[in-house]
């Protein structure tokens, strides 16, 4: 029967009883008749018609609608059967079956209704409430909600044989008469109860439960045999929240000072859940208790914090949340139930005092790791003391911790040759040599056993703070030391009042220089240092004045094999080297480029080149010499032999070729000895962090802590968790040791162009080709002279030369079933990888197409990218374009015939001409491709020759001829016609 929203209407609430679920409501609109009273025509009202009947219902009626919708049985099987389909008679003999039901569904579907219950209740002030009749008839009988609440009062009467126990309620200052007058409890969390058409609420939230036996039973008898138990568990809760009246037994209210306690233990405290006499509602069966909890849990890396308070012999858990605490105590004859009055303004202050100091408590209880913990703990002891707490470690902790004051004073001293470290640790009264935290520190222990057994937590920034003093110290019989080259962290621990340091005027002068001294150049240097080159010169000196290794990084080709031959020709001139010889290893390609680098600018210095397979293995003629020259394979055999010479200097060239430490060339130049040492690289980080670790440790040993330290802090760090703080650290230790030059960094002290010749000697299997095919055309072509004259032989002589040319670029050109190496691919390998790795882009070619084939190859192998053109490409300006424009592009090989010219490559500041031939101006119109108008950069030219071949002879004919080579002659054709007799033997020879 559909209610008219034309008509007047009421909204009303009805209270039913369900067979399982209890007490419930249910709202409905009923139609008014003409004399405003309520009528038989009504309609349940649900969330989803309320709306058609909003101009009767406020905002507190649209919330009861929803809230009764959700107690609704097809709803409440919704809710807690959502996938199967069932009938509500099924489902509630099932779920509420005496013998086979679930209990803890009952028990879940109960706390559901009986929450809901209590929202509709709280809400029903100034509404029409009914009780639904038997025929469903919503308006049956009008009840009211009671405007006040009401008081319970619990008596308890204790006389030789048992205790009586029940309560009386009062309303209005009236006792309520409630038993054996057909009362019910409508809802038991919290009490509502049906008396006499009202509906009753209590001023403290009453359990329905300890109502429910009274309403029909006068009391209920405890006997003496249960009445501790009974006054433990149910009586002195009673008393914390109600009124008790107690005959038989006193009942004392106290009051003291509130004195805070923090516990702390390494295992959580163990919660026991205590059991609560079961809810029973109307239909309802016992709810479920839960388990409870262990009594003990094994250690943690935490500290779990627990917060009570002390009043008088009372102490009261945080976690408590009740005003009044109850304590039990029996006498001789009776009990005394101490209420204890708590002050919860004094302990939430003392909460907060807390909390200021970053102990954040929740329910009384924090949870911090084990070092924090400690730390807290040491950092804001006095304040705890002063704000009155006692802060203790409970029974249930596993071990015995130390929680007095820590502290560390540490002292290095500069001596002779070294730091010394010193240094005690006081854990209270005890006192321990700093020393002996070493391996704590190292491996990250925090706890530290005291002689007396106690646990001592060392502080966590102790692992920050000195953990590199620790890693990069070496230990001996009389303590701790540390090289003169960790300067740097000797400072840091000063400035972070660390350490107190004492050292020498000399090194205090070093840690406030502001610019390295200008030194002399020595006397017979042939030729100029450009500015930025003095600067290095200067540099070099200064770090071996501090008999510090230092590491020349400057790019390629910014000269520093000549700031290195300057500063070694000073040794010579001063007389510091003292009659050592100085030992310079390097790839083996390098060693003609040093050899013609040393007699062009210091030919005063004796250079002993110490290679080949005949060499004199004899150190005694190191005497004679003031620059020898090897490579790393050489040091590497004769190791064993190299290592009883003591060295002025030991210098690495290309030193990334001991980026690997394991390798035996690391193990073998590791073992040499000298006064100094000094690296020359221009990538001194090929792949990995690593390769520093290994380049540093030769120059400056122990610099950068062990292998197994520099991988755990800075490796891992750095690469994988891209740890910027750590880059910065790892920078600052390295930095006073390394000078690296960009060139654009020096880009107005260079010239437009830097033309560099580079050296390359043959394989042994090159070289046995080489001579086989010279001898060949050599015989023939001076036969053919003999016979012919010069004039006959131009075209046996350019494929003579032709042939020689390209074995000495690779044989494989000359012969495809050659397997072996080329001295010449490998050294433009090794510089193209160079340029690559800083940052450069260069391009390379060739006069032959072959030549660029074997080239793409083993940059194919390398996983080198590059660009390629020759005759045969078709788009030309795609591969211009790439090479331009893509940043990570760095390499274009290039057919001389196909791009010599026409192209703007500007983005390229290296050029590489791999087979210097004839005519300099198809080369110079090969270096415009990159130097031309737009290019800002310097632009570098390597000619790499093949030493001992005929491109060594060309280029020393082209210098003899240079009028000839430099006139109108344009082509290879009529060179070949000028040549004499004389120059063809010197070709061939």
């Amino acid at each position: 029967m559909k209610v008219s929203t034309l008509q007047p209407f009421q909204i009303v609430y009805s209270l039913l009883e369900h067979e399982y679920l209890g007490y419930l409501f249910e709202s409905y609109v009923v139609q008014r008749n003409a004399r405003g009273q309520l009528t038989l025509q009504h309609q349940t009202v649900s969330a989803k018609n309320a709306p058609e009947f909003a101009d009767g219902l406020d905002e507190t009626d649209f919330e009861l609608v929803g809230l009764t919708d959700q107690i609704q049985q097809d709803v409440v099987i919704k809710e807690f059967w959502p996938k199967k389909k069932t009938s509500p008679a099924d489902f509630f003999l099932k779920i509420f079956d005496a013998e086979k039901g679930d209990k803890n569904l009952q028990n879940a579907i109960c706390a559901y209704v009986q929450e809901r219950m209590a929202q509709i209740l709280e809400r029903l002030a100034g509404k029409q409430v009914f009780i639904m009749g038997k025929d469903g008839e919503p308006t049956w009988h009008e009840i009211e909600v009671a405007p006040e609440p009401a008081n319970v009062l619990f008596h308890f009467r204790r006389n030789e044989d048992n205790t009586h126990y029940f309560p009386t309620i009062q309303y209005q200052g009236q006792k309520l008469d409630f038993q054996y007058k057909n009362a019910v409890i409508v809802c038991a969390q919290p009490a509502w109860l049906l008396l006499n058409d009202r509906l009753y609420y209590f001023r403290s939230e009453v359990d329905g439960k300890k109502l429910q036996p009274f309403l029909n039973k006068k009391f209920i008898v405890v006997p003496r045999q249960v009445e501790e138990s009974y006054y433990q568990r149910f009586v002195a809760p009673l008393v914390e929240s109600f009124d008790v009246h107690a005959r038989g037994f006193d009942i004392k209210s106290e009051r003291f000072l509130a004195r805070p306690r923090l516990t702390f233990s390494d295992v959580a405290t163990a919660v026991v859940v205590e059991p609560e006499p079961p809810t029973r509602g109307p239909g309802r069966r016992p709810a479920a208790v839960a388990p409870a909890a262990p009594a003990v849990a094994a250690p943690s890396s935490h500290i779990h914090f627990d917060l009570s308070f002390q009043y008088g012999g009372h102490t009261v858990p945080r976690g408590h949340d009740k005003k009044v605490c109850v304590r039990l105590e029996k006498t001789a004859d009776s009990y005394v139930f101490h209420r204890l009055i708590r002050n919860l303004e004094r302990e939430q202050e003392l909460i907060r005092a807390l909390q200021d100091r970053a102990l954040e408590m929740r329910d009384g209880h924090a949870v911090l790791d084990k070092a924090t913990a400690f730390r807290w703990l040491h950092l804001h002891a006095d304040d705890l003391a002063r704000l009155g707490f006692t802060v203790q470690q409970g029974d249930t902790s596993s071990k015995d911790y130390f929680i007095g004051e820590v502290t560390v004073q540490v002292g290095i001293t500069e001596t002779n040759d070294w730091f010394d470290v010193h240094g005690t640790v006081h854990f209270g009264e005890f006192e321990v040599p700093f020393i002996k935290l070493r391996p704590y520190i190292l491996n990250k222990r925090h706890e530290y056993r005291l002689p007396n057994g106690q646990i001592a937590i060392i502080p966590e920034e102790w692992f920050t703070q000195y953990l590199e003093l620790f890693a990069f110290a070496e230990e001996h019989e009389l303590g701790l030391s540390l090289r003169k080259h960790h300067l740097a962290l000797v400072t840091d621990l000063q400035s972070g009042n660390l350490a107190e340091v004492t050292m020498t005027r000399k090194l205090e002068k070093l840690r406030e220089f502001e610019a390295v001294e200008d030194r002399p150049m020595p006397n017979g240097f042939r030729g100029t240092l450009r500015p930025y080159q003095k600067a290095g010169y200067n540099w070099l000196h200064f770090v071996q004045d501090y008999h510090f290794g230092g590491c020349l990084a400057d790019d390629m080709g910014l000269g520093k094999s000549v700031q290195t031959l300057a500063l070694l020709l000073q040794r010579k001139e001063s007389g510091a080297a003292s009659g050592a010889a100085t030992l310079l290893v390097m790839p083996t390609s390098l060693i003609y480029n040093w050899l013609g680098e040393a007699q062009k600018f210091t030919p005063a210095l004796r250079v002993l080149t110490y290679t080949g397979t005949y060499r004199d293995k004899n150190v005694e003629q190191f005497q004679d010499y003031d620059l020898v020259l090897t490579s790393y394979g050489i040091v590497r055999l004769d190791i064993d032999l190299l290592r009883t010479y003591k060295f002025d200097y030991v210098i690495l060239d290309e030193s990334q070729a001991i980026k690997n430490p394991s390798s035996t060339t690391s193990q073998a130049v590791r073992g040499l000895h000298s006064r100094h040492r000094l690296i020359l690289t221009g990538t001194p980080v090929e792949n990995s962090t690593m390769d520093l670790w290994s380049q540093m440790s030769f120059i400056n040993p122990g610099l950068l802590g062990t292998q197994h330290f520099f991988r755990k802090e800075f490796l891992k760090p750095i690469e994988k968790g891209k740890d910027e703080g750590k880059m910065r650290r790892l920078h600052t230790l390295i930095k006073p040791f390394i000078l690296r030059r960009h060139k654009a960094q020096v880009a107005t002290e260079l010239p437009e162009k830097i033309e560099n010749l580079s050296y390359c000697p043959m394989t042994e299997e090159q070289q046995q080709c080489y001579e086989e095919t010279k001898s060949y055309y050599r015989n023939k072509i001076l036969q053919n002279i003999e016979e012919h004259g010069t004039a006959s032989t131009q075209f046996m002589l350019l494929q003579g030369l032709t042939k020689l040319r390209q074995i000495a670029n690779h044989p494989r050109m000359a012969h495809e079933d050659y397997e072996h190496e080329s001295g010449k691919l490998r050294e433009v390998v090794r510089m193209l990888r160079n340029v690559v790795a800083e940052g450069h882009k260069v391009l390379v070619f060739s006069q032959f197409v072959k030549h660029l084939e074997i080239i793409r190859h083993a940059l194919d192998e390398k996983s080198l990218r590059y660009a390629y053109l020759d005759g045969n490409t078709r788009d030309r300006h795609k591969e211009v374009a790439r090479f331009q424009e893509d940043e990570k592009l760095r390499i274009f090989l290039i057919s001389l015939k196909a791009g010599g010219v026409g192209l703007n490559l500007t983005a390229a500041d290296y050029v590489f001409i791999l087979d210097p031939w004839w005519n300099p101006a198809v080369e110079a119109q090969a270096v415009d491709r990159a130097h031309r108008i737009g290019q800002e950069r310097t632009v570098f030219t390597y000619k790499f020759i093949t030493k001992n071949t005929v491109e060594e002879k060309i280029l020393a004919l082209q210098n003899k001829k240079i009028q000839l080579v430099t006139d109108l002659i344009t082509t290879d054709e009529a060179i070949i016609k000028s040549l004499t007799k004389e120059d063809i033997e010197e070709l061939l020879g």
